[in-house]
């Protein structure tokens, strides 16, 4: 790997990068994230009986709110006029997954037409969404965990596109 890290200058101090000579191009990035949960747990939010409403619904706009406002949450993000922002929460049950855990999974794509990408709105909307599941189960289910939270696939800008093997 020898390419430099964007946000150090020269003295090693942080910035925003100036990306103003860069040409608008059409950006896309999909991320997810995985919440693991009790089996009751999972059954409460496929039933629709969680105490707080409805989970899933609640999770895919906290995600898409997230999206919008990760300049706000990530230091040197740039602000993005964000075209296109989609949160999918499914339900994984017992015997779907490798490792045995039950949850939801969350799949999230974003788009842009700019000069920089949209992968940290990608990765914080998955990320958020599966914050809310947390906090609206967590009266039931405290030991929930939130795992595997990663890029999946990035298109557009000079590197064209990038995919998780």
């Amino acid at each position: 790997m020898t390419e430099q890290l964007t946000h150090i200058d020269e003295k090693g101090d942080v910035r925003m990068v100036d990306v103003s000579a860069k040409p608008d191009t059409e950006r896309v990035a999909v991320a997810e994230g995985f919440i693991a949960m009790h089996q009751e747990t999972l059954d409460l939010i496929v039933e629709g009986k969680a105490a707080k409403g409805d989970v899933l619904a609640c999770a895919r706009v906290a995600g898409i709110m997230a999206a919008k406002q990760t300049s706000s949450l990530i230091p040197m993000c740039h602000p993005l006029n964000i075209t296109k922002a989609k949160v999918e929460c499914d339900p994984v049950f017992d015997g779907e997954r490798e490792d045995g855990k039950v949850g939801i999974h969350i799949l999230t794509t974003c788009g842009v037409t700019g000069k920089t990408g949209i992968e940290m709105e990608a990765l914080t909307a998955a990320s958020v969404a599966c914050l809310t599941v947390y906090d609206m189960c967590k009266a039931v289910d405290r030991g929930m965990e939130i795992m595997d939270v990663r890029l999946l696939k990035k298109d557009g800008g000079k590197t064209g596109l990038w995919e998780r093997a």
